[in-house]
């Protein structure tokens, strides 16, 4: 069921403080075999984390510059660290923040010749926060929705959304209908739109005269992908780009189907006047080359827009 609060909709997992941020990449995904998934192989992947520098060569537009308001010099961008690339996380220095969204508003802020303050969130905080003035804009992945577009604007970036995946043992494929589900016990992440999607649906299979699926929510995406491989979880519902990624840098894990896409943008708070700058810098991101430089660092070059939008419609596909 919906709530009227923010945290109902965010997309991605919860905060992961620094000094767990360690004990999270050797936990996560322990299955107890030797095919190298579990602990060895999460470590295994963020150890291969891309560093390529895609920011530093970017100059400051004066036409872009020029839209931003009066007086403007730097700007506080509220993040969500989730653990594992694209989305957020750590180099293995433990220290040094990475990720898709991280480049995007770096190479933003040159584009504006801004000067950035990163700060930490819980993912659930950062929207409330907007309004408040704590933050001047989020930078976690967020979801283009109706819902959230009523208390928020955004200035979209890449094309993300809904995605399946599950062990690669499974008798699973594709996932086109919920009802698919039934019986079965889905891991996604706490208060997201995966979450919000499945609660409001298990009525398919109830209507259906069959047993409801199980929604398990972790606040940990090393605890979602340690519940299916040790068997606790059937399927994983998550962000497209990082069930690819996960698959891609974990053995015993396969990608079943995209389920539903949506724009992904910067996020402000409503009648932002940044808004207009933001979209030329991201468009001007996208004629230079830049952007895609971007994307393929993070391997989501199936998440390029070929221009950017202020708070458009929620895609309905």
């Amino acid at each position: 069921m919906r709530t009227p609060t923010h945290a109902r909709y965010r997309h991605f997992a919860h905060l992961f403080a620094l000094t767990s941020a360690t004990a999270l990449l050797l936990t996560a995904c322990g299955s107890g075999d030797s095919s190298g998934t579990g602990a060895q192989g999460v470590a295994a992947a963020n150890d291969k984390i891309p560093t390529t520098d895609v920011v530093s060569a970017i100059h400051k537009d004066d036409a872009a510059a020029r839209l931003l308001p009066s007086g403007t010099t730097g700007l506080t961008v509220a993040v969500t660290v989730g653990g594992t690339p694209p989305g957020t996380a750590y180099l293995p220095d433990g220290k040094t923040l990475t990720g898709q969204d991280v480049d995007f508003t770096k190479a933003v802020a040159k584009v504006l010749g801004i000067k950035l303050k990163i700060e930490q969130a819980s993912f659930e905080a950062i929207l409330p926060a907007l309004d408040s003035g704590k933050y001047d804009f989020g930078a976690a992945n967020f979801g283009v929705t109706d819902e959230r577009r009523k208390t928020i604007d955004f200035v979209t970036y890449i094309n993300d959304g809904q995605g399946f995946a599950t062990r690669a043992d499974s008798k699973l494929s594709k996932i086109t209908d919920l009802r698919q589900l039934c019986g079965l016990n889905v891991a996604t992440a706490a208060g997201t739109t995966f979450e919000a999607t499945l609660e409001e649906n298990k009525k398919v299979c109830t209507d259906a005269g069959k047993k409801a699926y199980t929604v398990q929510t972790y606040g940990e995406q090393s605890a979602i992908w340690s519940s299916v491989q040790q068997g606790r979880s059937d399927v994983v519902m998550s962000t497209i780009n990082g069930l690819r990624y996960a698959v891609t840098h974990q053995q015993g894990l396969k990608f079943l189907n995209e389920y539903h896409r949506l724009d992904v943008g910067f996020a402000f708070k409503k009648g932002t006047k940044l808004a207009p700058a933001f979209q030329s810098a991201v468009n001007k991101l996208i004629a230079d080359g830049t952007y895609t430089k971007i994307l393929k660092k993070w391997g989501t070059t199936a998440s390029a827009i070929p221009k950017s939008q202020i708070s458009p419609p929620e895609l309905k596909n």
